[in-house]
């Protein structure tokens, strides 16, 4: 860990540059209005519609849904990790070494971008206790009970579209050119957690919008330490594309 510690910092203070903006003021004032409409508009109609949903949705939202499981993410991304590692050690030619290491620093932002975001979110979600949509009858949408320690009042955030915003993030951060399409699908598959009853559409957007934000801000710590990304001339994160240039 302190060698690890030494590597960082050396990275860190070979960049001159301030610390970027992880724009999180313009970012919660954004999300707090649209959590808060959703909360106003849509979440008492999503429980009272919720019987009207057609079988075939309803089928289909329960088999998208699992896309927001983590493991699977965690999984490869830190297996790939481990491949681009070993990889680099056993390659003598440099280009191919930072190739290989790039690759490597690539898989740790994911890995920490899901792992880290839905650790965070399940957190949050433990704290603020709010009731899931199943138990609607007894405690309505206000229904609130912190640290209660049980699943049903583990509703905002949503825990799987935490894991969805943070991965069509990544995917926008690596393919910028279908962002907006990344946006409308990650809306899509959010919304799953409305089909199957288990969050209301507010949990949603606070889910999409912390793994949304909390991986941006992530790949702005990354660049800051000059690992797989770097800032555009707007401060933006984007991939640093000649390093993954195999040569």
């Amino acid at each position: 860990m302190k060698h690890l510690k030494t590597w960082l910092e050396r990275r860190r203070d070979r960049n001159s540059e301030p610390f970027p903006s992880l724009y999180w003021k313009q970012c919660l004032f954004i999300i707090v209005n649209l959590v808060l409409i959703a909360n106003l508009v849509f979440d008492g109609a999503a429980v009272a519609g919720s019987g009207q949903i057609l079988a075939f949705v309803n089928s289909m939202g329960g088999f998208l849904t699992d896309f927001g499981k983590s493991g699977w993410s965690l999984i490869s991304s830190a297996i790939l990790f481990a491949i681009f590692m070993l990889a680099a050690k056993n390659k003598a030619s440099i280009h191919k070494r930072v190739h290989y290491l790039a690759s490597a620093h690539l898989a740790a932002f994911v890995f920490l971008s899901v792992a880290l975001s839905g650790l965070s979110a399940n957190i949050l979600k433990r704290a603020i206790g709010r009731a899931r949509p199943k138990n609607f009858d007894d405690w309505g949408i206000y229904g609130f009970s912190p640290f209660h320690g049980s699943s049903r009042f583990e509703s905002f955030p949503s825990g799987h579209s935490t894991t969805v915003g943070a991965i069509f993030m990544i995917l926008a951060l690596c393919v910028p050119r279908y962002r907006i399409l990344f946006f409308v699908l990650a809306v899509w598959l959010g919304m799953t957690r409305v089909i199957v009853g288990a969050h209301y559409p507010s949990d949603v957007i606070a889910g999409l919008a912390w793994g949304g934000w909390f991986t941006f801000a992530t790949a702005v710590i990354f660049s800051r330490y000059q690992l797989a990304f770097r800032l555009d001339k707007n401060g933006i994160p984007v991939i640093r594309r000649e390093l993954f240039h195999k040569q």
